[in-house]
């Protein structure tokens, strides 16, 4: 069985050739990775890594939900 490390990418390990997820991509990872730990048939280990993953997804989503509200801001000064 691989761990959870093994199977997910970090944001900061975006090399060149990788951007970061969109919202949408990073939405869906989250979910996928509590449904994982809720089934309750991960390691410590791998629990500890998708906890880290779905914490470095969920400020990305607040990121990027946080840049829509300064575009969205701008628009209606407009």
């Amino acid at each position: 069985m691989a761990t959870a490390k093994s199977k997910i990418s970090s944001t900061e390990d975006a090399g060149p050739g990788n951007s970061p997820p969109n919202y949408e991509q990073a939405v869906a990872e989250l979910e996928k990775l509590i449904g994982e730990m809720e089934s309750g048939k991960l390691s410590l280990e791998a629990n500890l890594a998708s906890y880290k993953r779905g914490t470095e997804l969920i400020k990305l989503c607040q990121r990027l939900l946080d840049q829509v509200e300064q575009q969205v801001k701008i628009f209606e000064e407009q």
